[in-house]
């Protein structure tokens, strides 16, 4: 049986799946940037004494490596948080239509499913529903769960 738990789980799935999404995409873009720059130049100093400058020119491999690593297994952990994301929207959304009251349903598919605040859920049901009342009426609901 779906509870509470499993509503706030699902939402929290939802937004740790985007986190990792967007540390995705900047581990990709400094990739390519890696890429693009090709080469880096630093200057080192040895030689007599340590007073000798040297040029080094070189592709950055550790780092690009560290970097492609990193980023291969971030998508497989994003691959894994998206399939437990899917079974548990399945799991959600069979709760959902367990839930006789019609207005229940609406209220717990607009907050959990589509994550929208409580205000715009009040608004989106309409009638003399605020923000407090569909909050509360939810509350209500879960604990009798």
């Amino acid at each position: 049986m779906v509870t509470k738990q499993i509503l706030i789980q699902y939402t929290d799935l939802q937004k740790e799946c985007k986190e990792l999404r967007n540390r995705i995409e900047k581990l990709e873009e400094q990739i390519a940037r890696i890429e693009s720059d090709g080469t880096v130049v630093d200057k080192v100093m040895g030689g007599d004494g340590g007073l000798q400058p040297f040029k080094i020119e070189g592709f950055p491999y550790p780092t690009y490596s560290r970097k492609k690593i990193l980023l291969y297994a971030r998508k497989a952990t994003l691959s894994e948080l998206e399939l437990e994301l899917l079974e548990t929207v399945n799991s959600v959304e069979e709760y959902i239509k367990s839930v006789e009251d019609s207005h229940m349903r609406r209220i717990i598919t607009l907050r959990v499913i589509d994550g929208l605040s409580w205000n715009k859920v009040a608004d989106r049901i309409g009638g003399s529903n605020t923000e407090d009342s569909v909050k509360k009426a939810f509350y209500r609901f879960m604990e009798q769960k």
